[in-house]
């Protein structure tokens, strides 16, 4: 069984599609595009596709990852040229590589965010970051299916900054204007309770009363391992591409130094 690992994004106003959604689309994706795909056993066989903390609904990606198994060996690249063009423009598929490594899931543990504040004074969210960035706790709420639930959000927060201009071309291309727009860029860890955009987006206004006067545009730039070293958040399929690189050098030397048998010219 081959395993391929992708990276897909969620653009422009497919970024209101639902993780469930998704799953349709690539699904049938999958079938158009006649991949070998192993299925689960039971009565009810379905795909072996692994979904790896998906973005919340209503927010962009450039760094959505999923894995799926195949029962006949595929040329990553290919596949992935077939399955972007089963899909609709915005869920592109921009990354393919054969797993050779375990736990991609387990590499995913920071995510790095950019918030477009539209209609907000950049020098008004510069105050609200340095407030944020000041407080010892940070108390938000979240309604869940439990009922309110209240957390602390600051503990989850690795770093947040404003920016002077938008990382993805996305996010200027869906909000065209002429207003005042404070861009934020966020580095957030995985936790449990999970602290996503919106939840610091509820902690600057309750630390220093900042309101988007319009809903903040949320794009994901990345997701990986977070480097306690360097402060940034690395690549999940690069020990992959890493591995592989690894065989495609060590092939060539050992044949050079196989031994030659007996008789042969």
């Amino acid at each position: 069984m081959q395993r391929i690992r992708l990276r897909y994004t969620k653009r422009g106003r497919l970024r209101f599609t639902s993780h469930r959604d998704f799953q349709r689309a690539f699904e049938r994706a999958l079938r158009r595009a006649e991949v070998p795909m192993a299925y689960s056993a039971g009565f009810t066989p379905h795909p072996k596709v692994s979904y790896a903390n998906a973005a919340p609904t209503g927010t962009g990606s450039e760094a959505e990852y999923l894995e799926i198994a195949l029962t006949q060996h595929r040329d990553p690249e290919t596949l992935r040229i077939l399955l972007d063009e089963s899909l609709p423009a915005g869920l592109d598929i921009v990354e393919a590589v054969e797993a050779r490594t375990s736990g991609l899931a387990d590499r995913l543990t920071a995510s790095v965010w950019e918030l477009r504040l539209d209609g907000v004074d950049p020098a008004d969210a510069e105050r609200a970051v340095a407030a944020f960035n000041a407080a010892g706790a940070v108390e938000v709420q979240r309604l869940t299916k439990n009922g309110m639930r209240t957390f602390d959000a600051r503990p989850a927060v690795v770093s947040l900054a404003t920016t002077a201009s938008p990382e993805t071309q996305s996010s200027q291309a869906d909000r065209p204007s002429d207003q005042p727009c404070a861009i934020l860029r966020l580095v957030v860890r995985h936790v449990t309770p999970a602290v996503r955009p919106d939840d610091v987006l509820s902690g600057l206004r309750a630390v220093a009363d900042l309101a988007p006067p319009v809903p903040v545009a949320v794009t994901r730039l990345a997701q990986g391992l977070f480097d306690e070293e360097t402060g940034t958040v690395t690549d999940p399929l690069a020990p992959d591409r890493e591995a592989a690189e690894a065989l495609t050098t060590a092939a060539p030397a050992a044949a050079a130094t196989a031994p030659v048998p007996e008789g042969s010219a």
